[in-house]
């Protein structure tokens, strides 16, 4: 992957691993669960072609250290918006998160008005949007298990290949959308105890994401433009993405990305790179 570059910041709160790559108005990649930035390896790429492309390890993720327990999304951002502001001084980016960093993407937009000049969620529904579950009703099992106190790192802890790897089998359109090389990496960062934990975190903080969103909607609608991408084969969201996102903002552009699943940007990343770009660059 040539032309990427690797950085480490110091933050308040994390010490953040990214790459960069490019040059251009800045956008920001945030990758969500059980993944890091490589998950974005193909896409960065195509918009580094036009943009500069900056993506982290989430903070306790990857390659990234954290010296909280807050992963509230907001939580979470904060550390986003020091990196982007304070640490590469940028005056504003656009912003595209996959998962839960579309969570954290959401919640940058939604609690730290005026960083991100546009938004793309990609195939995640905003916690707190009013939708009665966004676990689509329990089909998304491992929501209830992860948000389990202790157990799920219990019980995966040595078995992070036979867990994890169901994931990214099954949540594809194909069973080889991430092949065996590809999980490996994951693998490497995600039988860190450290990491581990820090995922299934994520979850156990969703209580407070939707009651921090839902108070934040009462008094602000981000009004800047949002593309709402779901995969529309397998695990992918399709149509709920633009549907949540709806509700909670008023400039919303849905799109539905067919042969892909959950894992988009691994899938279909030139489809995904194309319309990130030109969204963007409308902007």
């Amino acid at each position: 992957m040539e032309h990427i570059e690797h950085h480490q910041a110091e933050l308040s709160n994390s010490t953040l691993h990214f790459v960069t790559a490019g040059e251009g108005p800045p956008l920001l990649l945030l990758h969500g669960w059980p993944q890091t930035w490589y998950c974005w390896r193909r896409v960065i790429p195509l918009l580094a072609q036009n943009y500069r492309v900056i993506a982290p390890d989430l903070p306790g993720l990857g390659d990234s250290m954290y010296r909280s327990e807050r992963f509230d999304k907001r939580s979470i951002a904060a550390e986003i918006v020091e990196l982007a502001s304070k640490h590469l001084g940028l005056d504003g980016f656009h912003l595209v998160g996959h998962d839960w960093g579309g969570g954290v993407a959401w919640a940058v937009a939604a609690h730290f008005p005026g960083n991100a000049k546009t938004l793309t969620l990609v195939d995640i529904a905003i916690p707190g949007d009013g939708s009665p579950n966004i676990s689509q009703g329990g089909a998304r099992w491992h929501h209830g298990f992860h948000n389990t106190v202790s157990l799920p790192e219990e019980l995966i802890t040595g078995r992070e290949a036979l867990y994890l790897g169901w994931f990214y089998r099954n949540y594809g359109a194909t069973e080889d959308a991430i092949s065996a090389a590809e999980t490996e990496e994951y693998l490497r960062a995600y039988r860190k105890p450290s990491v581990l934990h820090a995922g299934f975190e994520l979850y156990r903080a969703v209580a407070q994401d939707i009651k921090e969103n839902e108070a934040r909607a009462l008094v602000y609608r981000p009004s800047i433009p949002v593309l709402a991408i779901g995969g529309g084969a397998s695990w992918g969201r399709g149509s709920q993405v633009a549907e949540s996102a709806r509700r909670m903002a008023d400039d919303v552009t849905g799109e539905i990305i067919e042969g892909a699943g959950h894992w988009i940007p691994e899938e279909q990343p030139e489809v995904l790179a194309s319309l990130i770009g030109r969204f963007c660059m409308r902007r």
